[in-house]
């Protein structure tokens, strides 16, 4: 069974930083890439970030510059580094693997195929 557990989420002050964890278990890990999305009451999901299986690294415009993704073959585990955080930054955030190893260039808007974890959430505010 594929599974794909998110942890790290949680309440955190704007301009302050937060470590999402995923663990994957199930699949070939480094025969996939994988992507964190994140969706807000009543807004569509977004992609956040994908990593292929060379670690080559894309995000979306809305992050860019403040969270890193990263992923450690060895441990099977995806994170994502989130800096300077903002109250629009408050969303579930899930971890999905992709159906291919590298990130095409739909990454954040071809949801078909994505197998994905429940979800962490993470709540920006003072």
């Amino acid at each position: 069974e594929v599974q794909l557990v998110e942890s790290g989420g949680g309440l955190v002050q704007p301009g302050k930083s937060l470590i999402l964890s995923c663990t994957v278990s199930g699949l070939s890990f480094t025969q996939y890439a994988f992507g964190w999305f994140r969706q807000a009451p009543g807004k569509e999901r977004e992609g956040v970030s994908c990593i292929s299986w060379t670690s080559g690294r894309y995000y979306g415009k809305s992050v860019v510059g403040r969270f890193t993704t990263s992923r450690d073959n060895a441990k099977n585990t995806v994170t994502l580094q989130m800096n300077d955080l903002e109250p629009e930054d408050t969303a579930m955030y899930y971890c999905a693997a992709h159906p291919y190893n590298y990130c095409a260039p739909s990454w954040a808007t071809d949801l078909s195929g994505l197998v994905w974890g429940r979800g962490t959430q993470v709540t920006v505010s003072s």
